[in-house]
């Protein structure tokens, strides 16, 4: 696998090393090992999908307050989305900024979260799939959302919204001092 370092301390893009014959192809998506060779937490106690008929729907931004904070590892499994990080972490120099990725199943690429980073992604085609694993088991006391278009982060999604939850959509305007 081969990581790659993004402007938010701690997130990371991850290509898995493909390794091809007339058969198809083989690749590792995950080795505890090489996690830990960079200090990123390798313990995942639950995994997720989410299946999302139409593109431009937008999931996020999501995360888990503490003592029930999750580092998550995501790939596309199906489709397209673009996917994004948001630094909450208020020691953080890069604070309440944001990294993109387009994941997709062609491209396998994952992208790791650690804790204090909110998530969310929009649906780049029809039927896209997305493969969560979290070190944390949900809990909904903890669990916390920002608007996807607060002028906070000034996040840049690439397509107008079709579908968005009634929640995702209604989250206050965060504030510094939350």
């Amino acid at each position: 696998m081969k990581f790659l370092e993004t402007p938010l301390r701690g997130v990371w893009v991850i290509e898995p090393k493909i390794i091809a014959d007339e058969r198809g192809f083989f690749a590792r998506t995950f080795c505890r090992d090489e996690f830990a060779s960079r200090v990123l937490s390798a313990d995942f106690v639950q995994c997720n999908i989410s299946f999302n008929h139409q593109k431009g729907t937008l999931r996020g931004m999501h995360w888990q307050e503490a003592p029930h904070g999750e580092t998550k590892l995501v790939r596309c499994t199906m489709g397209k989305i673009y996917d994004v990080a948001l630094d909450l972490r208020r020691d953080s120099a890069t604070f309440k900024q944001w990294f993109a990725v387009e994941l997709s199943a062609q491209n396998r690429t994952m992208i790791y979260l650690p804790e204090g980073i909110a998530h969310g992604f929009q649906t780049l085609e029809d039927n896209s799939e997305v493969f969560y694993q979290m070190s944390a088991e949900y809990h909904a006391e903890a669990a916390r959302g920002a608007r996807f278009d607060d002028a906070a982060f000034s996040i840049h999604w690439p397509l107008p919204v079709s579908i968005i939850s009634e929640k995702d959509a209604n989250y206050l305007p965060f504030q510094d001092s939350e």
